[in-house]
């Protein structure tokens, strides 16, 4: 499935749409304005015959049927290639690219009362509260309330972010403030007193804010000293904010940033990842699939099963978002790295095992050939590369 294939065309279709509506509607404009003159010409004039001969020979010069058909007929043409593309890009029979895992599995691992307690979970994670419930209904299946009740309370809290009401999430805070300073996140809490400072200066006035500032900030002077400081500069300029040096406190990308790291935060702390485990997995399977399709096809035409083999026939790339765990993996030994096998930066830009690196210098002092570029290097130049 080429992704960027089908973006392009459908960007062609879009623009020869735009192009052909405005043809279109060039043609209709300037069919009124002979008409209308027409008119104008009839309330003034008694040769009305003459007056609408004139008329009819610009209509047959304009050709608006002719023109207005030519246009519609491209773009049919451009929806039809694109159409073409759509039924060559997907399939609708997609088994044959799934491998047969669960051939050795019992048949008590494969209970779809789990598989409908994933989908349920995930209906509440991303806050599809009122569905979630219909689904349990449905599915005729109960789940226990430590997997909804919090996920409720964090919307809550984020729909209050989103209406510039930052006191329930403040009150979050300070309940989990000693697991937040255990993962060094005591950023996070200040952010929020930060925010919630620059909001009452604006909306109510310095005296509430100052009031504010005394009560909150205190903790925060030994590591945020420079901020603290910079927003007690900003109250001389109560009233006139916006047009002051410190007008970027009030942008409003600040309550999106701070809605998204309480998400992040809150799901820190109940123990889950940010992103729901069945979004990933489907995102997961939806990069794979092409390539594997592929395959299949290839190892069908050949008399071969894709089933054969503990591995994949092919390496799939996925993208930076479903790379959770680095690897690495030398392309000498084919080991993966590990803390007393790390990898290593060559001068040349290569990187290699470290063990891979002295098996090729045969001492530290001795020069050794990059094994994929001419380039020679010594042991003493190669650095670990953290992952």
């Amino acid at each position: 499935m080429d992704i960027q294939g089908m973006d392009d065309a459908f960007e062609r279709v879009a623009k020869k749409q735009k192009t052909t509506y405005a043809k279109t509607n060039e043609v209709i404009e300037k069919l009124l304005e002979n008409i209308k003159q027409a008119e104008q010409l009839a309330g003034s004039s008694p040769a009305t015959g003459e007056i609408l001969g004139g008329l009819q020979a610009k209509v047959n010069e304009l050709g608006p049927q002719g023109q207005i058909a030519g246009a519609q007929k491209e773009l049919a043409g451009a929806l039809s290639k694109y159409g073409k593309l759509l039924d060559k890009s997907f399939t609708t029979d997609v088994s044959r690219a799934c491998r047969n895992i669960f051939k050795s599995c019992q048949e008590e691992d494969l209970r779809q009362d789990l598989l409908n307690e994933v989908i349920a979970q995930h209906l509440f994670r991303e806050g599809h509260f009122e569905l979630g419930e219909s689904f349990l209904q449905e599915a005729d299946i109960t789940i226990p309330d430590n997997m909804r009740q919090p996920f409720l309370e964090m919307y809550q809290i984020l729909e209050q972010i989103r209406q510039h009401n930052l006191e329930p999430a403040l009150e979050w805070a300070r309940a989990h403030g000693p697991a937040l300073r255990a993962r060094h996140r005591s950023d996070f809490e200040f952010r929020l007193h930060q925010l919630h400072f620059v909001h009452l200066l604006h909306a109510q006035g310095r005296a509430p804010a100052l009031l504010y500032a005394r009560a909150h900030f205190g903790p925060f002077a030994s590591t945020h000293m420079a901020d603290i400081q910079r927003l007690m500069g900003c109250m001389l300029w109560v009233g006139k904010l916006p047009a002051s040096p410190y007008a970027d406190l009030l942008a409003e990308s600040h309550w999106d940033a701070i809605a998204a790291e309480f998400r992040r935060e809150c799901c820190c702390e109940l123990g889950q990842s940010l992103e729901s485990p069945l979004k990933v997995t489907i995102s997961a399977g939806a990069q794979a699939l092409p390539t594997l399709l592929k395959w299949a096809t290839l190892l069908a035409e050949n008399k071969l099963d894709l089933n054969v083999g503990k591995h994949l026939p092919v390496e799939i790339e996925m993208g930076r978002e479903l790379q959770f765990h680095s690897i690495f993996a030398c392309p000498v030994s084919r080991e993966q790295s590990t803390a007393e096998n790390p990898p290593m930066l060559l001068p040349c830009g290569h990187v290699l095992c470290k063990i891979s690196i002295q098996k090729l210098a045969k001492g530290n002092s001795r020069a050794f050939k990059c094994p994929y570029c001419p380039q020679e290097a010594t042991v003493g130049q190669c650095k670990q590369v953290h992952l």
